[in-house]
């Protein structure tokens, strides 16, 4: 009779052992469920070949979590969580280590992004991708020419041939990786563009119409005007007559500008200034966006050959230079401000476009 109440008592123990150790052991896998104490976002990065069981001792060094242990058998229990990939990750406040675990095996890596603006130039988009926290440099004392060589272009010039949009990097990722997609993508939309091109455009290849869609782009922001401001680059080279833009005569000045536009400027002969050459300038000045670029291929039909800024963004389109002397004095030099106009009233320039 002792034997068996011993018995009892022992298998009795031995739940209740067993139910506590139960408990105790729920309670340690389930803390690893529990929110991280943060005040901020914190950063783990794993190289190549990290095994589960190092990633927890990283938590636990981290203090993450309390034990490696108790992380290494909840990793027995589900298997699918020791598919560590590599990779810099974030674990942001409220998280669990758990769900930093996770994001770790769907290879959710960190990223960050780096915004390039419409008609900007190639040296500030390098000098924006210089300033970056985390994008590798490895361009930096690379010539333009060079730059596009590195992306298999050898022959092409770089002002231009990049999107301007938000592109998404992440650790390890370089500054040469940003616009080797930025380049892809403005080849992609170019060539859509110029697969669907108007008939009869007084320039003959793709590049023509990005070079013009790079001074559409800087002569207005907004896109429902680009395709008339098309309309009159258009008509303007269809008729033999200068495109005298001011964005040119900026582009050809380089860091000699100052942010004014003299007569002499005007006069200066560069290689961009449209107010000195015919035709198109040689390469693009800028960045132009996708609105731009359709508007090149496909300008408005119309019969204007000026514009003036209004002075709220938009702007007054003329037929004849008269008009267009009016509207200049009506909505920029009646006011006293500086007047941005196409074109500029040069000293030496006709109606036509050509020097007097």
């Amino acid at each position: 009779m002792r034997f068996r109440y011993l018995v009892a008592v022992a298998f009795v123990a031995l739940i209740l052992g067993v139910t506590a150790a139960g408990v105790f052991l729920y309670e340690k896998l389930s803390a690893l469920e529990e929110p991280i104490v943060l005040s901020e976002p914190a950063f783990i990065e794993l190289q190549r070949g990290t095994s589960f069981i190092g990633l927890a001792r990283e938590l636990e060094r981290r203090g993450f979590v309390e034990d490696a242990l108790w992380m290494r058998i909840r990793g027995r229990l589900e298997p699918e969580l020791t598919g560590i990939q590599s990779g810099y990750y974030q674990l942001e406040p409220g998280m669990s280590a758990l769900d930093l675990v996770r994001r770790i095996v769907r290879g959710e890596t960190h990223t960050w992004s780096v915004r390039l603006p419409e008609g900007w130039t190639f040296s500030r988009i390098r000098e924006r991708l210089k300033e970056q926290e985390h994008l590798g440099q490895v361009l930096d004392e690379v010539p333009p020419r060079a730059v596009m060589e590195k992306l298999g272009k050898e022959d092409m010039h770089p002002e231009g041939w990049f999107f301007p949009a938000s592109y998404e990097y992440q650790k390890g990722d370089t500054d040469l990786d940003v616009l080797r997609q930025a380049h892809e993508r403005m080849t992609s939309v170019l060539s859509r563009a110029w697969a669907s091109r108007a008939d009869d455009l007084p320039f003959d290849s793709a590049y023509e119409a990005l070079i013009l869609a790079s001074i559409i782009e800087l002569e207005t922001p907004l896109s429902k005007e680009k395709p008339r401001v098309a309309g009159v680059f258009v008509r303007r080279l269809e008729r033999g007559m200068r495109l005298q833009t001011d964005p040119t005569v900026i582009y050809g000045m380089g860091e000699s500008y100052d942010g004014r536009i003299g007569s002499s400027d005007l006069r200066e002969n560069t290689s961009h200034n449209t107010y000195r050459i015919d035709g198109l300038p040689p390469t693009p000045i800028g960045m132009p966006g996708e609105a731009a670029i359709q508007a090149a291929v496909n300008p408005a039909e119309g019969e204007a050959l000026y514009f003036v800024a209004r002075g709220d963004g938009s702007h007054y389109f003329s037929r004849t230079l008269e008009e267009h002397n009016k509207a200049v004095r009506r909505f920029q030099l009646n006011r006293g401000e500086d007047y941005r106009s196409f074109p500029a009233p040069a000293p030496d320039a006709s109606e036509d476009g050509t020097d007097e």
